[in-house]
C-alpha cells in the first residue's frame, strides 16, 4: 500500500498544499508567501516559496517568469546558506532547460543538483534530480545508458513507499517499452502506474499514465473508442488542475490516435491545437512533435508532396538540433510511410499517399 502522494517542492509555508492543487492556486499562495519573506528578511523562506513560484510558472508554461523565479530563489538560498534549498531550485532550473529544449543544460543542471542534494543531506532533491537526468536521456532516446537509472529509482522508490516517484519510474519505463516495440509490457507498466496514481492520490501522475494506456489501446488494439475515452478521462485532470503542459500533449496524443484511424481531418484540427499551444509555451519537443503529426496529416489531406518533404526535412535538422533521436527516427519513419523522398535524393517520383482523395472529400463535405 502506498501513502498519500506528497508534494516536495512545495515548502516552508506552503508544505500543506497537495499534489493536487491547482497551479494557478499554487502560483497566487506562493507569490504571496514570497513576498511576505521579503518583507520578512527571511532568505530561506523567500528559497523555499520562490521555488513553488517557478514550478508553477513552468508548469503553466510561462517560461521567462519561471527563469527568473528559479535563479531567484536559488541566490536567496545561497545567501541563507541552505544547500537543500539551493538543490531545488537548481533542479527546478535544469526541468526548466528540458522543457525549453536545452538538453546540454538540462543535464549539467540536474547533475549540479544532485550533487547540491548529497552535500546538503536531501535525499529527496537529489532522487528528484537523478530522476531528472534519467529523463533527459529517455526523451533523447538513449535508453541503452538511462533504463538501468530508472529501474533503480524505481526500486528505490518502490522501497520508501513513494508513489509519486514510483509512479514516475513506471511512467518512463513503460514509454522505453512502448518506443522500442513492447506493448504489452508498456501497457502493464503503465496501468500500474495509474492504479498507484490513483490509490495515492497522484492526479497529475495518474493523467499521464491514462495517456499513456491510451497510445498503447491505439497503436496495439487498433481501439479508438477506448483510447479516446482514456484520453478524455485525463483531460479533465488536466484541465482541473490547469497543467497546461499535460493537456497540450494530450491534445497531441489525440490527434495520434485519430490519425492511426485515419480520421484525419479531426486529427488535423488536434495537431493544430496542440502546436499552437506548444508554441504558446516554448516548448520546442512538444512543438515538433505536433509539427510532425500536422505534416503527416496534411499529406494524407493531398498536400503537395514537396511541402511534405520539406517540412520533413525543416523538422529533421530542428530535432537534430535539439537532440531527439528518437523522434528523429520517427521523421525517417515518415518519409517512407508516406512515400516521399528526401529533398536531394536522386529520386524525384514520390508514391501517391493512400487515402488521399477521401480525405480531401471529406474536408470538402464539411
Amino acid at each position: 500500500m502506498y501513502a498519500k502522494a506528497l508534494a516536495p517542492e512545495y515548502q516552508g509555508a506552503l508544505s500543506s498544499l497537495s499534489v493536487n492543487s491547482s497551479l494557478t492556486d499554487v502560483l497566487a499562495e506562493g507569490t504571496d508567501r514570497l513576498r511576505a519573506a521579503e518583507r520578512a528578511g527571511s532568505q530561506r523562506e523567500a528559497a523555499r516559496s520562490g521555488l513553488a513560484v517557478a514550478e508553477a510558472h513552468r508548469r503553466l508554461g510561462h517560461v521567462e517568469e519561471a527563469d527568473r523565479a528559479w535563479k531567484a530563489s536559488y541566490r536567496a538560498a545561497r545567501s541563507a546558506g541552505d544547500v537543500g534549498a539551493m538543490a531545488w531550485a537548481v533542479w527546478s532550473g535544469g526541468t526548466l532547460a528540458r522543457q525549453r529544449g536545452s538538453l546540454a543544460l538540462a543535464r549539467r543542471l540536474l547533475a549540479l543538483a544532485a550533487e547540491l542534494g548529497k552535500r546538503g543531506d536531501d535525499v529527496v532533491a537529489r532522487g528528484y534530480s537523478l530522476a531528472g537526468l534519467a529523463e533527459t536521456g529517455r526523451i533523447q532516446g538513449d535508453y541503452e545508458a538511462v533504463h538501468a537509472l530508472h529501474e533503480q529509482l524505481l526500486a528505490e522508490a518502490r522501497k520508501r513507499g513513494e508513489a509519486r516517484h514510483t509512479v514516475w519510474a513506471l511512467e518512463g519505463i513503460a514509454q522505453i517499452h512502448r518506443n522500442t516495440g513492447s506493448y504489452d509490457t508498456a501497457f502493464a507498466m503503465f496501468e500500474e502506474a495509474a492504479a498507484i496514481a490513483a490509490q495515492a492520490d497522484d492526479q497529475r501522475g495518474r493523467a499521464w499514465a491514462l495517456r499513456g494506456m491510451a497510445d498503447i489501446v491505439s497503436l496495439r488494439d487498433k481501439d479508438v473508442d477506448r483510447a479516446l475515452a482514456l484520453l478524455s478521462e485525463a483531460e479533465l485532470v488536466c484541465r482541473e488542475m490547469k497543467l497546461t503542459s499535460a493537456l497540450a500533449y494530450n491534445l497531441k496524443m489525440r490527434g495520434n490516435v485519430l490519425y492511426r484511424a485515419a480520421h484525419y481531418p479531426s486529427a488535423r484540427e488536434y495537431y493544430e491545437t496542440a502546436l499552437a499551444e506548444f508554441r504558446a509555451m516554448s516548448e520546442p519537443r512538444g512543438t515538433a512533435l505536433s509539427r510532425l503529426g500536422l505534416a503527416k496529416t496534411l499529406a494524407r489531406l493531398g498536400q503537395d508532396p514537396a511541402l511534405t518533404a520539406a517540412e520533413l526535412d525543416d523538422l529533421r535538422g530542428e530535432l537534430d538540433r535539439i537532440g531527439l533521436r528518437h523522434a528523429r527516427e520517427m521523421v525517417d519513419a515518415a518519409y517512407e510511410e508516406l512515400g516521399i523522398s528526401r529533398p536531394g535524393t536522386r529520386s524525384t517520383s514520390v508514391a501517391p499517399v493512400p487515402g488521399a482523395r477521401a480525405a480531401r472529400e471529406a474536408v470538402a463535405a464539411r
